[in-house]
């Protein structure tokens, strides 16, 4: 469904992502990530070291004085957010410009003031109207991020607002600092009447995904928290790279949306490296399967139960991304809306401005239904598994498509769930939902089994949990599978430990050989900066002999050396499925040589099987992805052998020997 609307000469400036050229496409010759910036003079320098410092005891003194009052303390990050723009931007040389030598100074001040609102006991900021910035602290490394806000008079009257979630375009230089004073003077794109728009930092140039995916709804929970919003009418809209961070929002997480407005951007990976980066793809087998995380294409079906408006300019390259979306939602039978704006490169044509608008705002009128009749939800991976009242408990086999299409008939009373590539259901109704007649059990027919369910209880809630044994399917009492088994939040890959609270755990012991010992070093430092860099966060680092039972309890330990350095590998070394000693390195009946060979992976932590153990691996995509962000995909599935002998490149940590994903119940798999 496109709809040309009528060209204006009007134009409303905003971000424009970095046109990447072809000279993005050379490996060996990689640009930084983001620039360095200016040399900042030494007196501009001392100055704003002295801010700092003195900024630093304020926020020490203002933490003591209301230690002892939570709902003052829990302000704190609001002022924590200026200290840190500014230490990045000075410490890490990421003051691009001369006019930001002196925005760094006004922040500075600026924090100052909150501090000594929050030690008065008077934090104006959280009654203000207008422009707002705010921040919280990240559970993934305990960084204080921040996000900005745009809030209506409306808000004041305590009655549950509309929230617009907008996802940012690329900025190679939207350093905390530029974002900050980006968030405090420009309202952005879109302003609904009545509306509170939640502007995401998501980890600076990121399509939220990963730790950028979390901190959204980690921002979404503080909003909450602070102001009131209503459930049913927040919408997730961005162009751009935030077009992008858009369309995986609305596939993933479909329950949770009144609407979706993605804008430009791509819409999966492959094709547009192709058509807009020209790049000539040479990729693994298991980098190709885990771009399904993140191809919105792959899952266009989960369209069909969130009002969707696309939006593209005639000629904008990224248009791509909408019409190839149109393609395979076309597929599932869904027509798609895309608003195209005449004439008109990377940015909003006017009059398709209004259009778009327009239509959004009938969506949110309506709202969000919390309980459909009808849901369809397709996934690749556990880590996304909801779609309103249905949830998927198991996959045949990950990053393989499964699918749940289910519907009730309140007139029957029964459910019908038809499946594919799923060994685990779930139909779940919060209290009140519960739309069949509550003294009759429930019939729900799965793959033409017909079954009988329990009763509802008297609030409305229900729940059944179903498991496929063989090809029969039965009703269970929960949901959980026995044994060690993948499961939401424990079903890999690497990347996935990093979504939540992580620990790097340095060793302190003596290495099985020097070369190993210099390459897990050299790897561990490499991950500290680029966490940094790209995620904008001080990653937690500990040696493994200060490692407490709290520290297994609450993260996923990230251990890095080799079982002779690493008293907490060693610990567990015999309980993983790669063997590693001094004589070798076994995937399988495959003994790789250990003077020269290095194990990466991720498992259910034996010491504490509710979270994750990663063995020498960080993030995985490198220097040479951060170049565009549909790069910025899983480079290494659940396991790989690293030969070390091989360079440290833009794109891998070593010689890649073989590499895969472990079974259903972490069990390695024979090799094909």
């Amino acid at each position: 469904m496109k709809h040309l609307l009528p060209f204006s000469l009007l134009f409303v400036g905003l971000l424009i992502a970095h046109a990447d050229g072809v000279q993005d496409n050379l490996t060996e010759n990689v640009r930084r990530v983001p620039p360095l910036g200016i040399a900042v003079p030494e007196k501009d320098q001392q100055e704003i070291q002295q801010g700092l410092d003195a900024l630093a005891k304020e926020i020490e003194g203002t933490k003591q004085a209301v230690g002892k009052k939570p709902d003052l303390l829990a302000l704190l990050p609001d002022v924590q957010i200026y200290h840190k723009a500014v230490r990045y931007a000075l410490t890490y040389q990421e003051i691009h410009k001369t006019n930001e030598i002196a925005l760094a100074k006004q922040l500075l001040q600026q924090g100052a003031d909150r501090a000594n609102q929050l030690r008065d006991g008077k934090p104006a900021w959280t009654n203000a109207t207008g422009l707002v910035v705010r921040s919280f602290e990240s559970r993934i490394d305990g960084s204080v991020q921040p996000y900005g806000l745009v809030v209506p008079e409306s808000a004041k009257t305590g009655l549950p607002s509309r929230l617009d979630i907008w996802f940012h375009g690329r900025g190679e230089v939207l350093s905390e600092m530029n974002f900050i004073n980006d968030r405090q003077r420009n309202a952005g794109q879109f302003t609904p009447p009545n509306t509170i728009v939640l502007h995401v930092y998501n980890r600076y140039c990121n399509p939220a995904r990963f730790a950028g995916e979390t901190d959204v709804f980690e921002a979404l929970a503080h909003v909450k928290k602070y102001y009131a919003v209503d459930e049913n009418r927040i919408l997730v809209r961005g162009f751009s790279m935030g077009g992008a961070s858009c369309w995986n929002f609305a596939v993933h997480h479909p329950s949770l949306w009144a609407g979706a407005q993605p804008g430009a951007g791509f819409s999966e990976a492959a094709e547009f490296l192709k058509f807009y980066q020209q790049e000539t793809l040479k990729q693994y087998p298991w980098e190709a399967k885990l771009w399904r995380w993140h191809d919105a294409t792959e899952h266009a079906i989960n369209l069909f139960n969130v009002p969707t408006v696309a939006y593209s300019g005639e000629k904008d390259k990224q248009k791509q991304a909408a019409d190839l979306m149109e393609q395979f939602t076309t597929k599932e039978g869904i027509r798609l809306t895309h608003i195209i704006g005449p004439n008109t490169e990377h940015k909003f044509e006017p009059g398709a401005k209004l259009e778009v608008e327009k239509r959004m705002d009938a969506i949110a009128a309506r709202g969000r239904n919390p309980v459909p009749r009808q849901v369809k939800y397709t996934t690749f991976t556990l880590r996304y598994r909801e779609a309103f009242w249905a949830q998927i408990d198991g996959l045949e086999q990950h990053w393989e498509r499964g699918r749940v299409d289910a519907e009730f008939d309140i007139g029957g009373n029964h459910f019908k769930v038809d499946t594919k590539g799923l060994t685990g259901i779930s139909l779940t109704f919060k209290p009140g939902e519960y739309p069949l007649d509550i003294v009759r059990p429930a019939i729900v027919i799965v793959d033409g089994q017909s079954l009988a369910g329990p009763r509802a209880f008297s609030d409305r809630s229900f729940n059944a949990s179903f498991r496929k044994e063989g090809k029969r399917w039965k009703l269970v009492d929960n949901a959980s599978i026995p044994g060690l088994v993948k499961k939401h939040g424990l079903q890999g890959p690497i990347d996935d430990a990093f979504m939540d609270s992580f620990l790097f755990v340095q060793p302190t012991g003596t290495a099985m050989n020097p070369k190993v010992d210099a390459w897990a070093k050299g790897e561990l430092e490499h991950a500290i900066t680029h966490w940094r860099q790209q995620f904008r966060g001080d990653a937690r680092v500990k040696k493994d002999s200060e490692i407490t039972d709290a520290d297994i309890a609450q993260h996923n330990l990230v251990l890095w050396g080799d079982p002779q350095s690493n008293a907490l590998l060693a610990k567990i070394a015999d309980k993983l499925p790669i063997k590693w000693t001094k004589q070798g390195l076994w995937a399988g009946a495959v003994n790789h040589s250990a003077d020269k060979h290095v194990p990466v992976m991720i498992y259910p932590n034996p010491l504490n099987p509710q979270k994750y153990v990663v063995i020498n691996s960080s993030f995985t995509y490198r220097e040479y992805d951060y170049l565009n962000n549909a790069r910025q995909t899983p480079k290494l599935p659940d396991w790989a052998v690293i030969d070390i002998s091989k360079p440290v490149t833009s794109r891998w940590p070593g010689g890649i020997v073989e590499a895969g994903f472990f079974g259903e119940r972490w069990e390695l798999l024979p090799k094909k």
